[in-house]
């Protein structure tokens, strides 16, 4: 795109910007001769809404965060809505939506200008007046029956960073065909009118604010998941727990579910109040171990077994476990779902209280383990698409389904797990809950989470995982990607590090291709996506992924060793495994 067109579009931009902040960055990047590529990067396209919705950096321009694209979409999303529930209840019948929000810059300015729009449309909407938890939006939906629900989040991502996820009214992440519906709808919008200010809308009726009603019944309905009550009044004591929210919006509502159930918490104090900037932390991202840094030094003060993290919008749960006398180990995002398996499944076994025909959801990146783990317990597995969106989406086959199978729980490796039918997405609330209650149990039976975990190795085998991912920023950064995946699909590797590739799974053509001969069969009874699979001689894998949300390709690199080897044997020859295999993965990497 010339330099001609792109400040034709940053002025046409400027018109349309309702808020000064945005609309007075572009007016100086217009009037400072500097600013021409800053300029290129804020307009050469528009911020893309995806199968998810938005994600992206604040500021102004098209291919930003900010009040004129959150009022597009938003106003696209109102049309397919509208036009939906008509079609699905009468002309008459109105919709609802609700909408949640985080404490990331601007991110309560988006959401009131997202009610705004869909209030405008005759929508009917609810809107939390303070900051709440993924999970509770999902939760929500599903509570008040609307017909549409919307997060501002960008999860863990840094703090210059915001988005928008829509939900669909089973309390999931819009599926097909809804998701290329309201996409199309985003792409048609080419006039946006004005629209009811917040007071004129509440005057109207359409626009309610909610607090603690639904914070009470988000709670209640937690509190039901624990399997063995009695563990946190007869044990609780003798654990310590350490949380930490990164600054974001989970203290609230952990502090309050810990104390309903009778056992005290201990909040980082640096780290619990809301703050978009995230000032002690390097990335708000329980994933990475840095986050958990300080919730780790308060526990080795205060003698504590369990830290546990939530990411701001409080969906992803990361933990530590004390592991020496002044040690702790960090437990991986498949850890825990190993772990959480094996405790959820053979408890409700146990106490009779697994349901007929039990199912367990992991995604196609996660630890195979859990398959195995899930499976010597009773489950069913079944595989998805990475995302929980597809994990809901099972959730409601069965449900049309009766006497199929029965949700249980399900997970994937970036430390998000959905346990219960009652959320529709990622609830580290109720995993935190639930990990909590499984390190008790393991304590009051003079076990440990991490020797539990030990004890599974032995028994099925040890499994590690290594991620990789490979970023691809600018306007060049897409072209390289599909390069990439292009060169993969076409010409696969026949072996990574030293290890055999027998198959490649292609989840875009649905097709598994032997390596070996060649032949292909047409196998893969998922949506098609663009991933890929190569599945190693010992069953080990590599998967490849380009992410759905940012310029950035992931690898995810799973060796597995045969059980009855000791776990330190094991360990060490599965990581000599994985440094090959990741060698050989960035060796397909450009450099920058």
């Amino acid at each position: 795109m010339d330099n001609t067109t792109i400040r034709d579009r940053a002025q046409t931009y400027v018109t349309q910007e309702q808020n000064s902040d945005f609309r007075s960055e572009v007016e100086n990047l217009l009037s400072n001769e500097s600013g021409t590529q800053e300029l290129a990067d804020r307009f050469y396209t528009d911020l893309e809404f995806g199968t998810g919705g938005l994600r992206g950096v604040i500021g102004g321009g098209y291919n930003r965060m900010n009040t004129f694209v959150i009022r597009r979409a938003t106003t696209g999303l109102a049309r397919y809505v509208s036009r939906f529930v008509a079609s699905e209840r009468g002309d008459n019948a109105q919709p609802s939506a609700v909408i949640a929000y985080d404490c990331r810059r601007y991110s309560d300015v988006f959401a009131l200008e997202a009610a705004r729009v869909l209030c405008s449309h005759g929508i009917k909407t609810y809107l939390f007046s303070g900051l709440r938890p993924t999970p509770e939006l999902s939760f929500a939906v599903r509570t008040l029956g609307a017909d549409t629900g919307i997060v501002v989040t960008a999860s863990h991502n840094p703090p210059q960073y915001n988005g928008y996820k829509v939900y669909w009214n089973d309390g999931s992440q819009v599926v097909a065909p809804h998701d290329t519906g309201i996409i199309g709808e985003v792409q048609a919008v080419t006039d946006i009118p004005g629209i009811l200010t917040a007071e004129d809308a509440q005057k109207q009726g359409l626009l309610e604010y909610i607090d603690s009603t639904i914070d009470d019944q988000f709670i209640d309905m937690v509190v039901t998941q624990v399997i063995r009550p009695e563990l946190f009044t007869a044990h609780a004591a003798s654990l310590g727990i350490v949380y930490t929210p990164l600054h974001g919006t989970g203290a609230m509502l952990m502090e309050r579910v810990f104390e309903e159930l009778g056992i005290s918490i201990d909040t980082v104090p640096s780290q619990r109040m809301p703050d978009g900037e995230f000032p002690t932390v390097k990335s708000p991202n329980p994933e990475e171990g840095e986050a958990l840094k300080a919730a780790i030094e308060q526990a080795k003060e205060t003698g504590a077994e369990l830290v546990l993290g939530t990411d701001p919008d409080s969906d992803r749960l990361g933990i530590a476990v004390r592991s020496g006398e002044n040690d702790f180990t960090l437990i991986t995002g498949n850890q825990l779902g190993v772990l959480l398996a094996d405790y959820i499944l053979g408890s409700l076994a146990a106490l009779d209280r697994l349901p007929e025909k039990p199912a367990f959801v992991k995604t196609i990146v996660t630890t195979e383990l859990q398959r195995v783990v899930a499976e010597h317990h009773g489950a069913q597995v079944f595989d998805t698409l990475t995302g929980f969106k597809h994990i809901a989406a099972l959730i409601r086959s069965f449900e049309a389904n009766p006497g199929t199978w029965n949700y249980v729980m399900g997970d994937e490796e970036s430390y998000g797990y959905m346990i219960g039918t009652d959320v529709r997405d990622k609830d580290a609330i109720t995993a935190a809950v639930l990990t909590t209650e499984m390190a008790l149990y393991h304590e009051s039976t003079g076990s440990s989470v991490l020797k539990r975990l030990h004890e599974l190795y032995e028994q099925f085998g040890y499994y590690e995982e290594r991620t990789i991912s490979a970023v691809f920023p600018g306007q060049d950064g897409i072209a390289t990607m599909k390069g990439l995946m292009e060169q993969f699909r076409s010409n696969p590797p026949t072996e990574w590090g030293g290890e055999q590739v027998v198959a490649l799974r292609d989840y875009q053509r649905r097709i598994t291709r032997s390596i070996p001969d060649g032949e292909e069969e047409q196998n893969i009874d998922l949506p098609s996506s663009n991933v890929l699979q190569f599945e190693l001689l010992d069953g080990s894998r590599v998967s490849v992924r380009p992410s759905g949300t940012e310029p950035k390709i992931k690898f995810y690199a799973s060796v597995r060793s045969a059980p009855g080897t000791s776990v330190e044997q094991a360990r060490e020859a599965v990581q000599a495994r994985l440094e090959r295999i990741e060698a050989a993965i960035h060796g397909y990497i450009p450099e920058a």
